[in-house]
């Protein structure tokens, strides 16, 4: 076939041929071309013609039918006078997906946009349907379940903030209950750390929030007002937040009405509380309550499924023994009723409601109380006996607590004669005080019982009466203590009756749900009103076992001392009263003593003292009027010192007790008055002459 071609084809179209058929050759034997394939070649012309189509590739090329040399697609896709290629992609192609030759590769690809799954993105969409769960179920326990399997623990700022924002615009129940459910997560789920950075990006969110939440300048102050008071904020929070916020932001309206609306008003603390509704501590009082009434409807139902599950329901797993010890004088008090008794404390034993140390501490404490009992109940110590055999036979309390011999142990060793009539005794004059708030009188009172070695069990005594009780006679109990440290309480003695009272810390929170903070109280009452001293509380830990109940109260009173602020916010713990009556009382002394330098009437300024009635604090006129006669030399003070012991108002023990602690407190006077010490011995002496103070 080829050499009947070669005789239509001319010289020069045998030369293309010849071209063309080595670059295909070439083409064809190698899978990769070299890089000196892709120069162009020239075309040759005719001798005495122009070249046509000077740089066009070969390949690129292709004579019509008419002779003419024309230019054409890539790939050999054709042209005028040529039949293109195999398959024509020129034009839309249609791939019909009923084709039996159908290939979905042949699809076009489209590329489809996907969104990055942020981290955080994803846990505040978790958090927000725990925290709907929550406000709709009021399930502490499981919500904090539900955030500790969630991890994540980096972004728990995040969940204070939503947690708090989410709140804030529903009603009062949710703020309550965000509060209860924030107490309950902190330092078990969420450190304090994290506590403070979700509180401050709530104040930094503030100018936002209050876009869709009117008053969210309120809201939110009462919300860091609430954790102030529940301690899971510190009150330095407020100060250092607000350095951190700008001055025209809400942030910063938020802490000044936190501070100014609810921090420094009086009985803050209730107040902030109660604001929503509730309150995060429930009282020991109305816990007792509810025990009662369920026990005395169980005694008429007897629906034992109920009671247990109405016992359930209260939540307090810890206070269990007060339900077996009113439970057990339900059945003696209601002889009929105590079948039924038993029959709830056995099951309730059995279904594991109430373990075996609670029973035992219940069967122990009403041990403890039968002598009380037996006023009302003449066979209180033989029923208790036939109620531990029917318990101990029956399994539902441990065989422990009967004695090896097989008696019952009815009381526990007693006292002697002399300390079980002494508690007897102050525990008369004590309730006496608390009616009367009269101190003289409970101080006569002690001395005409003449048993000063056990003023350690006085107030051990005083203390464990006061904290089962309202805040007023916390208060009471605290001003006392000082009172009886300046009168007759020694140092050691204040310090040895706060050591047994922590020693038994664990059995005193058995009746008092919150004893353990109120301990504490007490104790950093005491240093801020120079009953004890910081050194004391170590002294105090010392005697303690190292991690028990009590040592851990005396880390929490060392943390409040230290705390900004102590002082005032100490002497408001118990919601103000009387502790700044006695500030109150420091200032009105300086102002009278300065009026009577000023017009020196001794008779005006004894009625000022006696104005005051504060007798036990009359110690105090006695040190600031000798500083004042050292400071301005102006021994006129000492006259009326002299005076107020011969009208009685200031009496002996006080007048001592006044030139005692300007003794101790000389090595501090002397660096602004440096004769201090000799004018101290001087007045000394001239009291000790004149009678009016006692040598010691």
């Amino acid at each position: 076939m080829a050499a009947p071609l070669e005789g239509f084809l001319t010289d020069e179209q045998r030369e293309v041929l010849k071209v063309a058929t080595q670059n295909t050759e070439i083409l064809s034997s190698s899978p990769k071309s070299p890089s000196w394939l892709t120069s162009e070649h020239q075309i040759k012309a005719p001798a005495g013609e122009r070249a046509p189509n000077v740089g066009i590739a070969v390949r690129h090329v292709r004579r019509s039918h008419s002779g003419k040399f024309v230019k054409v697609k890539k790939d050999g896709g054709g042209g005028k006078g040529t039949w293109g290629k195999l398959l024509d992609t020129d034009g839309d192609t249609h791939i019909d997906r009923n084709d039996p030759n159908y290939d979905s590769g042949e699809e076009p690809y489209q590329l489809v946009g996907s969104a990055v799954s942020d981290p955080l993105d994803e846990y505040k969409r978790k958090v927000a349907s725990i925290i709907d769960e929550y406000f709709t179920t009021g399930d502490v326990d499981l919500a904090s379940s539900e955030l500790r399997e969630l991890g994540s623990s980096e972004y728990h700022p995040y969940f204070i903030k939503r947690l708090v924002s989410m709140a804030m615009d529903r009603h009062d129940k949710e703020k309550e209950m965000t509060s209860v459910l924030l107490s309950a997560l902190y330092s078990d789920v969420i450190s304090s750390t994290q506590i403070k950075q979700g509180f401050f990006m709530l104040l930094e969110s503030a100018d936002d929030l209050a876009v869709d939440i009117l008053d969210t300048v309120e809201i939110l102050a009462l919300f860091i007002a609430r954790a102030v008071v529940d301690d899971i904020l510190p009150p330095a929070f407020v100060t250092r937040a607000k350095k951190s916020l700008p001055e025209s932001s809400k942030g910063l309206q938020v802490l000044q009405t936190a501070e100014k609306s609810y921090l420094s008003a009086p009985h803050h603390a209730e107040l902030v509380e109660r604001r929503w509704g509730g309150s995060t501590h429930i009282s020991v009082e109305e816990v007792k309550k509810k025990i009662s009434d369920l026990l005395r409807e169980y005694a008429e139902s007897g629906d034992t499924s109920e009671a247990c599950r109405c016992i359930r329901q209260l939540g307090v797993a810890f206070f269990h023994h007060e339900v077996v010890k009113r439970a057990l004088v339900l059945g003696m008090e209601i002889r009929a009723a105590e079948p039924l008794i038993l029959k709830l404390l056995k099951e309730a034993s059995e279904e594991g409601l109430i373990s075996s140390s609670q029973m035992v501490k219940g069967f122990a404490r009403l041990r403890e109380s039968l002598d009380d009992l037996a006023l009302d109940i003449p066979s209180a110590k033989s029923l208790f006996e036939s109620l531990v055999q029917l318990a101990v036979t029956d399994n539902w309390l441990d065989s422990s607590f009967v004695n090896s011999n097989g008696d019952v142990s009815v009381t526990e060793t007693k006292d002697d004669e002399k300390l079980g009539r002494y508690k007897k005794e102050i525990t008369n004059i004590i309730h006496e005080y608390f009616l009367s708030d009269d101190i003289p009188e409970l101080i006569r009172s002690l001395e005409d019982l003449k048993s000063p070695e056990y003023n350690p069990v006085f107030l051990k005594k005083l203390i464990t009466l006061a904290m089962d009780r309202k805040n007023r006679e916390k208060e009471m109990a605290s001003v006392l203590l000082s009172a009886l440290h300046i009168e007759i309480f020694s140092t050691q003695d204040i310090v040895d009756g706060f050591t047994l009272l922590l020693e038994s810390a664990e059995d005193t929170a058995l009746d008092i749900l919150d004893a353990s903070n109120e301990l504490a109280l007490f104790l950093a009452r005491a240093v801020i009103d120079d009953v004890l001293a910081p050194l004391n509380l170590e002294e105090i830990g010392n005697r303690l076992a190292p991690n028990c109940n009590g040592s851990e109260t005396v880390h929490v009173a060392q943390s409040l001392i230290a705390a900004r602020h102590a002082g005032e916010r100490l002497l408001r713990c118990w919601g103000g009263g009387t502790g700044w009556a006695v500030e109150d009382a420091k200032d009105k002394i300086v102002k009278l003593l300065e009026e009577y330098e000023t017009g020196g009437v001794v008779g005006e300024a004894c009625q000022c003292i006696r104005d005051l009635g504060m007798p036990f604090f009359n110690h105090e006129v006695v040190k600031k009027a000798l500083v004042m006669a050292m400071e301005k030399k102006n021994e006129r003070m000492l006259d009326l010192l002299q005076e107020c012991y011969s009208e009685g108002l200031i009496t002996t023990n006080q007048m001592t007790k006044g030139f005692g602690r300007v003794k101790d407190g000389l090595d501090d006077l002397a660096l602004d008055i440096p004769d201090a010490e000799d004018k101290f011995k001087v007045y000394y002496e001239h009291a000790t002459v004149g009678g009016w103070l006692v040598p010691v």
